[in-house]
């Protein structure tokens, strides 16, 4: 199935980023980007996904230095944008897989395309990863391991549905019972000629 592909390789990127645990650190795609293109593009959906996790971390420090805040922000804004460009670029990937599949006439589309439920799939992977050294922490409160092991059971939970969900919508897709569509997200604020404040207006 697919999520069982996604979920092994967001938990490989995660354990792979906690090597190190460095944003700043350098960043090598084990899979080519021909020979196993889906693969490559899963794998750099979630160390962006990572490495902005801890990015949001880092920021929310009190102490942080106001120019060292506003550096990682904009950082922040460049990986959001990096995180939506991977997502068009897997349901690129999907729509040329599928695009020899005719849509039955009773066909529906998704509320979400298969890659921004990827998208959720990845952020998951990150939740149950932190969630469980939050469980199993040695220098906290039993009381504290015990409320974020509860909450591990429900990530967990929810990492089931959401990857039976993805595997569902991609076989209805293959069948023709559900069509997709990508629509680009035209981010207005990174744009010069749509951000008032970039374009120079008053």
């Amino acid at each position: 199935m697919f999520s069982e592909k996604a979920n092994k390789i967001f938990q490989e990127v995660i354990v792979k980023y906690h090597e190190i645990d460095d944003v700043s650190q350098p960043f090598d795609n084990p899979y080519d980007n021909e020979q196993q293109l889906l693969e490559h593009l899963l794998y750099r959906k979630c160390w962006i996904d990572t490495v902005q996790w801890h990015y949001e971390d880092i920021i929310r420090d009190p102490d942080i230095d106001p120019i060292a805040a506003l550096t990682l922000k904009r950082k922040i804004d460049a990986s959001n944008q990096d995180r939506t460009d991977m997502v068009e670029y897997i349901d690129s990937y999907f729509l040329d897989q599928y695009g020899h599949v005719r849509s039955l006439s009773n066909a529906t589309i998704n509320t979400e395309s298969p890659a921004w439920g990827i998208d959720r799939l990845s952020i998951l992977a990150l939740k149950v990863y932190h969630m469980n050294e939050e469980a199993t922490r040695n220098d906290a409160s039993e009381d504290h391991r015990n409320a974020c092991m509860k909450k591990l059971e429900v990530l967990l939970e929810q990492q089931v549905d959401l990857s039976t969900a993805i595997d569902q919508l991609l076989k209805d897709i293959s069948e023709g019972k559900k069509y997709m569509k990508v629509y680009k997200q035209m981010k207005m604020y990174n744009d010069d000629e749509l951000n008032p404040v970039l374009r120079g207006e008053k």
